[in-house]
């Protein structure tokens, strides 16, 4: 009695186009695959099912890649959580006591957020790679001259790699009338961690957070939060306020 099942190629897996029709005693003569052209004896073939699943066969060489990608898929969303999980859950909120810090300017000098109580402060979040902030940049100049005199101090907190002489170069290239501190991402971290440049936050002359512009928004926009600002009350917040981490060069 003859026992005809559907075989498989031992190298590449493929299906043979015809059913073997080996008999229990065997074959004689080899067989070609017509996919790969591995020409092998009836002995080596694997029947029923595909070798990849098999008892004793040979691996399915698609079935290995299909099951490398989905490790590697798994890997990599397991490590992105990981990360997301690292990322700063704080968001500042208007209200909130600005977060003080310590930061080094361009000057080589280390400038103290909370040394400013009793001005308005815009706190500008920039980089010299970011193509809106060239856009911004001279606006805030603009609005500096045109309200420092009132109690407004724009400070300009550089985010990005580039070494200080670059963004010294762009500083006096935009004509920047306003310190310019050297970033560190723990201080990124305590402002919500600056989802997108250019980001702005209002501080009253008390210390506490008005208002918030991520992105590039109108001078207009900026004008009237920074009235907003300035329109406050001197107050004392010190004891809410908790500093940030960032170990800075001491003078």
């Amino acid at each position: 009695m003859k026992i005809e099942e559907f075989q498989f190629c031992p190298k590449c897996g493929a299906q043979l186009s015809q059913p073997s029709g080996i008999t229990p005693e065997g074959a004689l003569g080899a067989t070609t695959c017509g996919n790969c052209g591995l020409t092998f004896q009836p002995s080596e073939l694997a029947g029923g099912v595909p070798p990849s699943s098999a008892p004793g066969g040979k691996r399915n060489p698609l079935a290995l890649v299909v099951a490398a990608v989905i490790a590697a898929a798994m890997l990599y969303f397991g490590v992105h959580m990981a990360r997301r999980s690292e990322m700063p859950t704080s968001r500042i909120s208007k209200s909130s006591p600005a977060p003080d810090f310590t930061l080094e300017s361009l000057e080589g000098k280390n400038l103290r957020l909370s040394d400013l109580r009793g001005k308005a402060v815009l706190l500008n979040f920039w980089a010299t790679w970011c193509g809106p902030c060239k856009i911004e940049t001279p606006w805030l100049v603009e609005l500096q001259n045109k309200y420092g005199s009132q109690g407004l101090q724009v400070i300009g907190v550089a985010m990005d790699d580039s070494g200080k002489e670059d963004i010294a170069k762009f500083a006096k290239d935009m004509g920047v009338n306003y310190p310019v501190l050297l970033g560190k991402e723990a201080v990124g971290d305590a402002y919500g961690g600056v989802p997108a440049l250019p980001e702005s936050f209002f501080i009253g002359r008390d210390g506490k957070i008005v208002d918030k512009i991520i992105g590039l928004k109108g001078k207009s926009e900026i004008e009237d939060s920074i009235k907003a600002a300035l329109s406050t009350q001197a107050g004392n917040v010190s004891a809410e306020v908790t500093p940030v981490n960032a170990t800075q060069p001491q003078n």
